[in-house]
Order: structure tokens, then C-alpha cells, then sequence
């Protein structure tokens, strides 16, 4: 059987020549990553031309997703060796987003910048700040205004432009900047396939950028919107930011550092608990192989990380710096996909995924995939076929976590593209049928030529009905290859 778990991989410096994506996809790459956090327009550009003039583009597509940056809390600039905060001084901190006139004398008080606006007003004495992912932290002593002084508690090198975090600060900052605008503009131009939005707080902020979304992309409305879950905030409004995106990402490296590692495993699991019930998509994402950046195996521990993500349930697992700017990209994808595999011929005994089945049965199209899944328990059959216009039906089924495979078939070069998104679908693009003899023909040259399908073998149909009416699902026919020809 396919690996059912999709894996995503961030191109960067190290993965973004035509060369190398072509061995990412041959290793099982299924979604491409573009962090607009880095490279330009036309560096996102040229690997968008490469990845849809692959020549496997047509019969395994390889969903585009475009990473937005949204409000990123920097430090300004510094000396190029960075500076030393030594735990126990003072320190002050100065607010500079014009980037000029830095000085770098610091023989009375050591000086960071920081390239944050408005955010004075947001934080209060004893607060901490942290830098670089958390290995640095200071803690605020007093504010003036335009200066923070704040006492090293945890030293360390500090260059420019790292991270800046502010645990159990409410940031009065726009989630969708001028910058996301002008990136997702470029990107709906360039046709991606799916969106991701950073510093989600609740679904307001997936709303404003559906609606940029609908004014600037009219003829497609329905991108898919994944939310980054990396504060507090989001786990909080969990539900609410469920039922207003596509999707989430578990961003294990921000929440770790807003919140803390110990909470991070539980936090996984819930996000992935619940996405599934609300049969929304669910990436688990941050250092997964970080070790594989320099090595060219990755420690037992990120083995477990992965194995343990799918037994959860997850959707799909993310590499970033592994594949971005590590010295192994395609080994990186290699293994990822290696332990996938190995995880799911175990899940039957360890995972998850086949109890986290759709939970709130909303409408007849929910209840028809999971009577579709249990069919095809009981009746030997060899997968599920789903046709879609939207995607929906296939996300469904794929939420319905059958053992056998699922074949999505649309019409829609659009859908096509997104199919790659959910778990355990595989999608295939065929002309519009509006006859049930025309839609279980498809289905049959499909499995014949790409499924080492037999006739005498059961497959279920998922469909609305009446075909070609473009309703939606109400109808699971089980079929046996090769009746019709009786």
C-alpha cells in the first residue's frame, strides 16, 4: 500500500534547482513549501515553474503551499559577531525601524534593537523577553518611551535578526501585514495551491484573509487556508480557528517557546485530536529531523518524533531547515518517508488515526464516508473511489481513515492540485462524467492500469446523485470490476 501520510518539505538554497526537486518528489515529496519569510518574488517564482513543469505534474501533483510571514519580531541590527549578554546585567533595549545611525558603543550599557513597532504600550515590568527561539530570555525592569531596561537572566550570543518572543504578551499587531498582502497577491497570481497564515490568535484572522482572498481571486474563493498554530492565543481559540480555516499547523517550535516544552506533546496531540474530529488538515511541523540540517542520519529520538506524530494522527509532516538550507534535503525526504511507512504498517497495533474518525457527522456526506469506510471492512473491497468537484467528499473519506486506498477523481484542475493536501488520497484528473456507466468506467481503467486492480474485485463509489448534477454526496455504490462488460 501508498505511504498515507503527506510529507511536506520548505525549498530553499538547498533544494530549489530543478535537479534537486526532482529527487525530492522521486523520494516522496508531496507538498512543496515556499517561506516567504526568505527569497524574493522571483526566486519563489522560478521554483514554481519548475514544479509544475515537472513531467509527473499531470498524473502525481505536487501541492504548492505558500507560507505567509506575517508580523515577525525581529532584533535590529547589531555588530556582525553579535553581542554577548552575560546573565545578571542590565541591558536597554531601544526601538529602531529605520535600520540607520546604530551605535555600536557599548562601554556604559549594552544597547539591542529591536525592529517591533508599537509595542511600548503592550508590555509591562517582570514580562520576559526572549530571544532566538528561546535560548536567550531577559526580564523587564522598566519602560520609558522609547526604551525598555531589562536584566539578562539567561545569556548568550545574540546576533541580528533573531526571533524575538514575548510569552504572555497580547501584541495590539496586525496578524495580515502589508508585506502578506503583497505575497499573497503574487502568489494567487502564480496559482498556489494552498496558503498558510502565521500568528493566528482566533478566526478573525483567517476571515480577512479569505476575504482578500475572494476579492482578489474571484474564480478561486475556496483556496485551502492553514493556520499556524504558535500561540497560546490559537490553542485557546482552538475551535473557533477550526471552524474558520481548512486547516492548522502544529508550529512546535513557536508554541515551545510561548509556552513551554513540557506542554508542547499534549498540545500536539490535542490539535491533532481535534482537527480530525472537525475533519479539517493537520500538519505537524518544526524540527522533526533537525539534526539532519548537518548530519546525514537524524538522532533515534527525531525517529520516534516522526513515527509517534503519525500514530496521533497527523495529516502530514513537515521538514523546514532539513530541506531549505540543510546539507541533505533528499535524504531528509528519504528517511521522512521511510519511517512514515514503517509507522503506518504498525498503526493497526499503536496508532490513532483509525479511531480519530469524524466525529460530528454534520450532513449526509459525512455519514456516507464513514458507511463507505465500514463497507469496505466487511467486503474485502480494494479501495475507495470518490468523485469530487470541490475536494470535499475526498477530505471526508480521507477523515474516515479506511484501510484500503482512496482514488479521488475530478474534473478539476484545480481540485486536482489540492487532492495532494489530505491523507491517504491519490488524485486523478478525468473529464466530467454525467452518466454512472461513464464515472465506473473511469474508475476502472484507473484501477486496471495504475492499481493492479483485477476484474472480479470489489471497489466502493463514492458519488452525488444524480451524476453530473453536482450535488452533493449522497450515494456509495459497491461495485465489481469488470460487471459491466457482463
Amino acid at each position: 500500500m501508498n505511504r498515507r501520510a503527506k510529507i511536506v518539505a520548505t525549498l530553499g538554497p538547498s533544494s530549489n534547482s530543478k535537479e534537486i526537486i526532482e529527487k525530492l518528489v522521486q523520494s516522496g515529496l508531496n507538498i512543496a513549501r515556499l517561506n516567504f519569510s526568505h527569497g524574493s518574488h522571483s526566486s519563489h517564482k522560478k521554483i514554481i515553474k519548475i514544479i509544475r513543469a515537472l513531467p509527473t505534474n499531470k498524473t502525481n501533483p505536487i501541492v504548492i503551499l505558500q507560507d505567509l510571514q506575517g508580523p515577525k519580531l525581529r532584533v535590529g541590527k547589531l555588530p556582525p559577531d553579535g553581542i554577548d549578554l552575560i546573565a545578571g546585567e542590565k541591558i536597554s533595549l531601544v526601538i529602531d525601524l529605520d535600520d540607520h545611525d546604530i551605535n555600536y558603543d557599548f562601554t556604559d550599557t549594552k544597547i539591542i534593537y529591536l525592529d517591533i513597532p508599537n509595542i511600548l504600550h503592550c508590555l509591562k515590568p517582570k514580562g520576559k523577553i526572549l530571544f532566538d527561539d528561546g535560548k536567550l530570555e531577559l526580564e523587564i525592569i522598566g519602560i520609558s518611551d522609547n526604551e525598555i531596561t531589562a536584566r539578562v537572566m539567561l545569556g548568550g550570543t545574540l546576533y541580528s535578526n533573531k526571533g524575538v518572543n514575548l510569552p504572555g504578551t497580547n501584541l495590539d499587531i496586525p496578524g495580515f501585514t502589508e508585506k502578506d498582502q503583497e505575497d499573497l497577491a503574487f502568489g494567487l497570481k502564480n496559482e498556489i495551491d494552498a496558503v498558510a497564515i502565521s500568528f493566528v490568535r482566533g478566526a478573525g484572522d483567517i476571515l480577512c484573509v479569505r476575504d482578500f482572498i475572494r476579492k482578489n481571486s474571484p474564480d478561486r474563493p475556496a483556496i485551502p487556508i492553514i493556520a499556524k498554530l504558535e500561540l497560546p492565543d490559537a490553542v485557546r481559540n482552538l475551535d473557533e480557528i477550526l471552524d474558520a480555516a481548512d486547516g492548522v499547523m502544529v508550529a512546535r517550535g513557536d508554541l515551545g517557546v510561548e509556552t513551554s516544552p513540557s506542554d508542547v506533546p499534549i498540545i500536539q496531540k490535542e490539535i491533532i485530536q481535534a482537527a480530525n474530529q472537525k475533519s479539517k488538515i493537520v500538519i505537524t511541523a518544526t524540527q522533526m529531523l533537525d539534526s539532519m540540517i548537518i548530519n546525514p542520519r537524524p538522532t533515534r529520538a527525531e525517529a520516534s518524533d516522526v513515527a509517534n506524530a503519525i500514530f496521533d494522527g497527523t495529516d502530514a509532516i513537515m521538514l523546514s531547515g532539513e530541506s531549505a538550507n540543510g546539507k541533505y534535503p533528499v535524504e531528509s525526504v528519504l528517511m521522512m518517508d521511510t519511517i512514515v511507512r514503517k509507522a503506518e504498517n504498525s498503526s493497526a497495533k499503536w496508532g490513532h488515526q483509525y479511531k480519530s474518525t469524524i466525529s460530528e457527522q454534520t450532513d449526509d456526506a459525512s455519514a456516507i464516508s464513514i458507511a463507505a469506510r465500514d463497507l469496505a471492512q466487511n467486503r474485502q473491497v480494494s479501495s475507495v473511489a470518490v468523485f469530487t468537484q470541490s475536494g470535499r467528499s475526498a477530505l471526508l473519506q480521507s477523515k474516515a481513515r479506511p484501510d484500503v486506498p482512496i482514488l479521488a477523481f475530478t474534473p478539476n484542475i484545480n481540485t486536482f492540485h489540492m487532492l495532494g493536501l489530505y491523507w491517504g488520497v491519490t488524485p486523478y484528473l478525468v473529464p466530467f462524467s454525467n452518466t454512472l456507466e461513464k464515472m465506473i468506467r473511469h474508475v476502472e481503467q484507473v484501477l486496471m492500469k495504475f492499481a493492479d486492480n483485477q476484474h472480479g474485485q470489489k471497489v466502493i463509489i463514492i458519488s452525488g446523485f444524480p451524476i453530473g448534477a453536482m450535488r452533493s454526496t449522497n450515494l456509495a455504490l459497491l461495485h465489481t470490476i469488470g460487471s459491466l462488460e457482463k
